[in-house]
């Protein structure tokens, strides 16, 4: 496609939670991030589609510190994070997830929960020896926060249940929980919807929908059309590594440039 035909994402937003400007990541001769400057909006669901290789998962990775970018700058409420470590970035308010959750062997559902939180008392021995009772509260919120998160996403019944015996559904609904142990001000979600049951799928939407009604921010990768499009507004289209467009669901479907990036021009 034509350098020209790439618009970029729109950079005029009121409320900007996360900012990328100009990323670039390069593996060997390979591009795969080129120039991306995005913004994402408090208070929105953001989509990030694109065919692959189009550098959806290099993207997630540079924004959440998993991958060191060869130039520009990632921003969360206005404060750098490029150069922060991915537990610095979730410390202030950048959280993700992904396509293939990690299990925890030999800890139960309650356990991998409570490796969600940040840094807790119980960690210092000072701490244990000086402020015992300090240490014994804040374990206690953290497993009742822990309760309230699994019942809130309806897996309550799998809290002693050893993690590896999950189905991959189940995971993934253990990490969007244990995620919100952190009260992130952004969470990135990696294809939330892969491989999973169209029941799980549409849970998994409803859980969205709700947080976001109560004020969480989300970019979530998808490759579920279907689901994206019912989902996000705005939608970002990246291709060759770059922001091809940004826009409503309708402006994005109805786009030229989207269907020759997908499928050669052969349409939707």
């Amino acid at each position: 496609m034509n350098d020209d035909a790439y618009e970029g994402a729109r950079l005029d937003k009121n409320d900007v939670v996360l900012k990328t400007t100009d990323l670039e990541k390069a593996f060997g001769g390979l591009v795969a991030t080129d120039g991306v400057s995005i913004e994402v909006d408090r208070g929105t669901i953001t989509g990030m589609i694109g065919p692959n290789g189009a550098g959806k998962s290099t993207l997630f990775n540079l924004i959440s510190g998993f991958y060191e970018n060869d130039a520009g700058h990632v921003t969360v409420n206005g404060e750098e994070v490029t150069d922060l470590e991915p537990h610095e970035r979730a410390r202030k308010g950048l959280v993700r997830t992904f396509q293939t959750p990690r299990r925890l062997e030999g800890m139960s559902v309650r356990e991998a929960m409570l490796v969600g939180p940040g840094p807790q008392k119980g960690e210092s021995i000072f701490s244990l020896f000086f402020s015992g009772s300090d240490v014994t509260e804040e374990e206690r919120a953290n497993i009742e926060q822990t309760r309230e998160l699994l019942e809130r996403f309806e897996i309550g019944h799998l809290i002693d249940q050893p993690s590896t015996d999950l189905s991959g559904g189940q995971m993934k609904l253990v990490e969007l929980a244990r995620a919100f142990t952190t009260d992130p001000d952004i969470l990135l979600l990696d294809e939330p919807v892969a491989g999973v049951n169209p029941t799980l799928a549409n849970d998994i939407k409803r859980f969205i929908r709700e947080l976001n009604e109560e004020g969480q921010t989300f970019l979530i990768i998808e490759h579920d059309m279907p689901f994206i499009m019912d989902l996000a507004d705005p939608i970002i289209v990246l291709d060759q590594g770059k922001v091809l467009m940004e826009g409503s669901p309708d402006e994005v479907r109805s786009d030229d440039r989207v269907i020759e990036a997908y499928l050669g021009g052969a349409g939707p």
